[in-house]
């Protein structure tokens, strides 16, 4: 006897499972504890089956024939509605788990310990060198031999060190899909010694110090505008990395103290950092204090003042100077500093914390942004002082 909606509401549960039969294999199933489900019983290749049709009230009487009804007629057809079912998950499971949904997965986990630009460099290494070619491929499937093409694809066009920096993230992703459960092995590390090795490169530095002095003396005699001429000078006595130099802002600069405090959050390595100020750079501060200490940035934009100064103008006022790219560029300021403080015996634990570099040592601790503090105000000082003496050609610290 058929069932009919209000015997489907009023059926109660008892004391064992009840099972209310409908018509053409369908069934109505209640559990002791009150849930009712729809199955249907069915006989495929002379073999007894049971498919889950949804549960009651979600899927109604009319509903659960509906779907009794679609699965009949894939049985009509030869075809097996479970087997159907569970190759349709798995199809759904291995989109999910492509190589490029577990690498967002994967960066959105990471990322948010990153700077803006890494995060951003990262994300477009996969967008222009992988995803193409085995994004939509379902991770768990990919081996060394589909990788490797992809890596020598990048090598072919001369990237060797693009190349080396995809495969080593390309390693990262699948270290984590191992550790999910969503690859069984790192095929990236079977490509180990794949690539031959990238040239060492250096970032154009100036570190002879007859050369340095004609570059100060250079700087001290450009002719553009305030805030970049500003900046050049104080670039060699801070020797920060460039986008922290333009991303200054005046509530981090406390001159009483006598320090610049970088927050974290503008930090390669997300940690607070310290720069000492010696009076040189003390002195140029209050130059340009009249100029842009109303605003945000100590070095604004020279189109917008809520901007910061553009990421190329050290490198542009360098050329304009006659120091070309493979000379010297505004990074290199810190090669320039690490080079000649060491030569000069500064302590190289004093120079690496003035750098803003990791602790790269566990034993030693975590990083400490305050560590040498008093050792390091005094070596920016005498930083300060010794480029002065190469200026003007007077006796070297």
């Amino acid at each position: 006897m058929a069932l009919t909606d209000i015997a489907v509401k009023n059926a109660k549960p008892g004391p064992k499972t009840i099972r209310l039969r409908d018509e053409r294999g369908l069934y109505l199933e209640i559990s002791p504890k009150g849930g009712k489900w729809w199955r249907l019983r069915y006989t495929f290749g002379g073999k007894a089956n049971m498919l889950s049709l949804g549960v009651y009230p979600d899927i109604t009487l009319k509903d659960a024939r509906t779907r009794r009804d679609e699965a009949r007629k894939l049985i009509a057809n030869g075809v097996d509605p479970s087997a159907t079912r569970k190759a349709s998950k798995a199809q759904t499971v291995a989109d999910a788990e492509t190589f490029e949904a577990v690498t967002r997965e994967w960066f959105s986990k990471f990322s948010r310990n990153w700077t803006p630009g890494y995060a951003k460099d990262t994300i477009r290494r996969f967008e222009q060198n992988l995803f193409p070619w085995i994004g939509e491929r379902p991770i768990a499937e990919i081996s060394a031999t589909e990788l490797l093409p992809v890596i020598k694809r990048i090598e072919a066009r001369g990237a060797i060190e693009t190349a080396h920096r995809v495969l080593e993230l390309a390693g990262q992703v699948f270290r984590y899909a191992v550790a999910c459960g969503k690859a069984q092995r790192n095929c990236a590390a079977d490509l180990k010694g794949a690539i031959p090795p990238a040239k060492e490169k250096h970032l154009a530095s100036i570190t002879d110090p007859k050369v340095v002095a004609a570059l100060l003396r250079d700087i001290d005699g450009y002719k553009g505008t305030f805030t970049t001429y500003c900046a050049l000078r104080l670039t060699p006595l801070f020797f920060v990395r460039p986008g922290e130099l333009r991303h200054a802002e005046w509530s981090e600069i406390d001159m009483d103290k006598g320090e610049w405090r970088i927050p974290a959050a503008k930090m390669k390595m997300r940690e607070q950092h310290i720069v000492p100020l010696s009076r040189q750079a003390l002195k140029i501060l209050r130059e340009i204090h009249p100029l842009t200490g109303a605003g945000k940035y100590v070095f604004p934009s020279e189109w917008n003042s809520t901007r910061p100064m553009s990421e190329n103008t050290i490198n542009l006022a360098l050329r304009r100077m006659g120091y070309e790219k493979d000379q010297m560029t505004a990074h290199g300021f810190r090669s320039m500093a690490s080079t000649l403080l060491n030569e000069l015996g500064y302590n190289r634990d004093w120079v690496e914390r003035q750098l803003a570099h990791a602790e790269r040592n566990s034993i030693r601790g975590a990083y400490n942004f305050a560590e040498y503090l008093p050792d390091r105000r005094r070596m920016m000082q005498d930083w300060a002082d010794y480029l002065d003496s190469l200026k003007t050609g007077t006796k070297a610290i």
